[in-house]
């Protein structure tokens, strides 16, 4: 891996255990900071209002900046925030402080996402990009356990203290190893808001909402399933969240090359293969094996769709990407907000801790309409699939037309032939 997206990677990292660990040290913030476990519940709430809020906001202010510095100040801005976590005197502190951390994660997520795309091939765009979510993987597998059970023997401020730590690294290895990728010329704020008018743009983003808002459905409540319905212990649990987070890496390994070779069709069948884990394991929860099999897979198909769709946006997004992918980053967090409310609906009524998978494979097909819905918009369009550098002029209709060519071919190679008659 250059040594520039292991930068990349490394950002990823240190944004993937600061999210997740908080949610195994809730417990122990909460006595910390005089408040009961539900009300600690909401600095989750704060840092994913931060996502939010922050991927479009920063995005935008940074418009101008060259994507290295862009990096840089974002980076800055995520140690501060936690550390300011790790000194955090009380909980409207500790609240605020979770909420400035979680600002510069969509924006540094979409900017590194950009910059990789293009210290590559553009053929090898999607590989390079989904190697540095790789980072985010890892964090599932080792951040995250390893920042829990720091908090849990030295103290959560020690835990927050050690993603600042994480930070710095990354710091310094951005402003080592990130070449200087300027702005094109028309860079700014006005020009990156066009782009995100553009209509392939929402119907990405929708895809993104609806289509994970399927996964988080049943992730929302992964722990009580295993405990209630698997009848694995509490102490277990954290060996199976690792054992999806191994998954997840699969999946986004195995996204990368399919993404570069056909775009859409790596969309479609991951969406259509994660709403067929939601379903299964909706009838394997209850076996030990078969639902750590389904689980893994479940973690390989959440991450394979997150390549794909944010590849898309940024193609969509022609020659001002930089907004477009910090916003998947708030899509999804909004797709986690709506995915476990819905999941915690059937609960409630009484449905059974299973429930929420079957509501996540009905998200998960709705999303696959938006999908392949964009998918027809598009067919016979002048969209290209094909990310311009900096400065590079926007495709041809020519081009366009050919990439398109491109990916119906792959797609034929990619999906069992059609018997005649039933090719449209």
């Amino acid at each position: 891996m250059p040594l520039a997206l292991l930068a990349l990677a490394v950002v990823a990292f240190g944004i993937g255990t600061t999210e997740f660990a908080t949610m195994g040290l809730l417990p122990q913030i909460a006595d910390g900071v005089g408040v009961s476990v539900p009300q600690a519940g909401n600095l989750v709430s704060a840092y994913a209002l931060g996502v939010v809020v922050g991927a479009p906001v920063l995005t935008g202010i940074g418009a101008r900046i060259p994507h290295k510095r862009l990096l840089l100040l974002l980076t800055g801005l995520f140690v501060v925030g936690n550390v300011a976590s790790a000194v955090a005197p009380g909980f409207g502190s500790l609240f605020a402080a979770r909420f400035l951390a979680g600002l510069p994660h969509g924006a540094l997520f979409g900017v590194g996402a950009v910059v990789a795309s293009r210290l590559v091939a553009p053929e090898r765009a999607a590989r390079a990009v989904s190697k540095m979510f790789l980072g985010l993987t890892v964090a599932n597998i080792v951040g995250v356990p390893a920042g829990t059970a720091l908090g849990q023997q030295l103290g959560w401020r020690f835990a927050y203290g050690a993603v600042a730590v994480i930070g710095l690294v990354a710091l310094a290895s951005l402003a080592l190893f990130v070449p200087h990728q300027p702005r094109g010329g028309q860079s700014g704020v006005r020009h990156e808001l066009r782009a995100m008018g553009n209509r392939q743009v929402a119907i990405g983003l929708a895809t993104a909402v609806v289509g994970f808002g399927g996964f988080f459905a049943v992730y929302s409540y992964l722990v009580p399933m295993l405990t209630n319905l698997t009848g694995i212990s509490d102490s277990s649990t954290t060996l199976v969240l690792a054992l999806y987070g191994v998954g997840m890496t699969l999946g986004t390994l195995i996204a990368g090359p399919f993404t570069d070779r056909a775009l859409r069709p790596t969309l479609y069948v991951g969406l259509v293969l994660l709403a067929a884990a939601l379903v299964t394991f909706y009838f394997t929860v209850h076996s030990t094996v078969p639902a750590l099999l389904t689980i893994a897979f479940l973690g390989a198909m959440g991450s394979f769709i997150t390549t794909p769709v944010q590849m898309l946006l940024m193609a969509k997004a022609k020659d001002a990407p930089t907004m477009a992918a910090a916003s998947n980053h708030s899509a999804f967090n909004l797709a986690n907000a709506g995915g476990a409310w819905l999941g915690g609906l059937t609960i409630s009524a009484g449905w059974g801790w299973a429930s929420p998978n079957l509501v996540g494979a009905a998200l998960a097909l709705a999303g696959l309409g938006l999908a392949f819905t964009g998918g027809l918009i598009d067919r016979g369009g002048r969209h290209s699939d094909v990310i311009p550098a900096p400065g590079r002029e926007a495709p041809t209709a020519a081009g366009d037309a050919s990439a398109h060519r491109r990916e119906e071919e792959s797609a034929a190679s990619l999906l069992p032939a059609a018997a005649p008659g039933e090719r449209g």
